[in-house]
């Protein structure tokens, strides 16, 4: 579809190639937008970049997670190992 628009003839709308394939006019223009970003005619983030930065936030939450069980877990685990009050331990 993107093909198509873009080599649409001349006097042909947007609006007309969208309502041919039976899309919104707007999602046409957005898949032209993030075709051209991704071909490089316009700058911009590529879906591939997109995706990858997605995927690395991603797991960046899940070890920042992790490293919070992590810190939970040694807090405790040093707190347990602390004589108590009343020991006889010396």
């Amino acid at each position: 579809m993107v093909r198509v628009a873009r080599d649409r003839e001349p006097g042909v709308t947007l609006a007309q190639v969208a309502k041919d394939f039976g899309i919104h006019e707007m999602t046409l223009t957005k898949w032209l937008r993030r075709a051209n970003i991704d071909d490089g005619s316009k700058p911009g983030m590529t879906s591939g970049q997109s995706a990858e930065l997605r995927e690395a936030n991603k797991r960046i939450r899940l070890l920042e997670q992790e490293n919070e069980v992590l810190r939970r877990a040694a807090a405790y685990l040093s707190q347990a190992n602390l004589p108590g009050k009343g020991s006889t331990r010396s």
